[in-house]
């Protein structure tokens, strides 16, 4: 029973750090789709902000300022979607997409002379020293739940946005303006809320969280640069988001579940499991395919709340 539960611990461990950068990324997402815009740039954003931290702290020996660079390369680009899709009223789909492939590429050049190949273990040392895991007194022993209390600080930080994230949505005067404006952006501007504003702020508020997960992914979960280091990772928020019903409370549900997946199959792998590594590599995204077709159907029957109702829709003033 002890080793049971040592291994159950050990899962745990592995899947919450699994899913902070997807938690990080999710949380940005759901903002700014309930401001109204779409952004398919995920993965391109994620691959940036995950070379462009390790590259700053391979150069300064600074993590935190790799972690700083990586939210300002996530804004940046967020900010680039935000002017193709809200001033220019370009396809979201499109725009989206284009950022993908654009922040894809330079990542990859980019991350050219950082592979493994090319740097010492001096930075991933250093990397590990200042991001290892924390461990709580008392909390960490704990059977299972100590797993919580194994983490680095980025994720110690993860769960107190979770909270803030939700309380801000739901409870504050600034939440109600941003749900307004995805459901109805002509009502809320009648309202006196600057809808242009509005969709600005939290794609870039967004782009910047983004960013952060993919700092969390070179930096924490699996210091050093790798070709695609996100594993798709930008596409699984997508379903994610969907998943959480846009609610920020839920974001971590569904992270938890993909890092799971995630967990189970290096498990596997590691104890030699017969299975082809390219099927278990395969079942984290299986799983999401499943997971978004029960999740649609359970919506369709329970007429829970979906996306917001103006969400990929442009809206400019003078269209009243």
């Amino acid at each position: 029973m002890t080793e049971f539960l040592r291994l159950l611990t050990s899962v745990l461990t592995i899947t919450l750090q699994a899913g902070t950068s997807l938690t990080y990324a999710t949380l940005g997402e759901i903002y700014t789709e309930r401001s109204g815009i779409l952004n398919l740039g995920l993965e391109g954003m994620m691959l940036m902000g995950a070379v462009t931290a390790f590259a700053t702290t391979y150069y300064t020996d600074l993590p935190w300022l790799g972690v700083l660079v990586a939210i300002i390369v996530g804004a940046a680009m967020a900010a680039i979607h935000a002017f193709l899709s809200v001033t220019m009223r370009a396809n979201q789909v499109v725009s989206g997409l284009s950022i993908t492939l654009f922040g894809g590429g330079l990542a990859s050049f980019l991350g050219q002379r950082l592979g493994p190949e090319a740097h010492s273990g001096r930075l991933a040392g250093l990397v590990a020293e200042r991001f290892r895991p924390i461990l709580i007194p008392f909390l960490s022993e704990v059977p299972v739940l100590g797993a919580l209390f194994r983490q680095d600080i980025l994720t110690y930080l993860m769960y107190l946005l979770i909270p803030l994230a939700w309380y801000y949505m739901y409870k504050t005067r600034n939440g109600l303006n941003l749900r307004a404006v995805g459901e109805a952006p002509r009502t809320a501007d009648a309202m006196g809320i600057d809808v242009i504003k509005t969709r600005y702020l939290y794609t870039i508020f967004g782009g910047m969280l983004t960013g952060l997960g993919g700092a969390h992914l070179s930096l924490a979960y699996a210091p050093g640069w790798t070709e695609n280091i996100t594993g798709g990772r930008g596409w699984i928020v997508i379903a994610l988001v969907i998943f959480s019903m846009w609610n920020p409370a839920r974001a971590i549900l569904g992270a938890i579940l993909f890092g799971g997946i995630n967990a189970v199959q290096f498990r596997l792998q590691t104890a030699g499991a017969r299975i082809p590594a390219s099927y278990l590599n395969m079942l984290p995204y299986l799983l999401t395919i499943v997971v978004l077709v029960v999740m649609t159907w359970w919506e369709s029957l329970s007429h829970l709340v979906g996306a917001p109702a103006a969400l990929g829709q442009a809206y400019m003033r003078e269209d009243k």
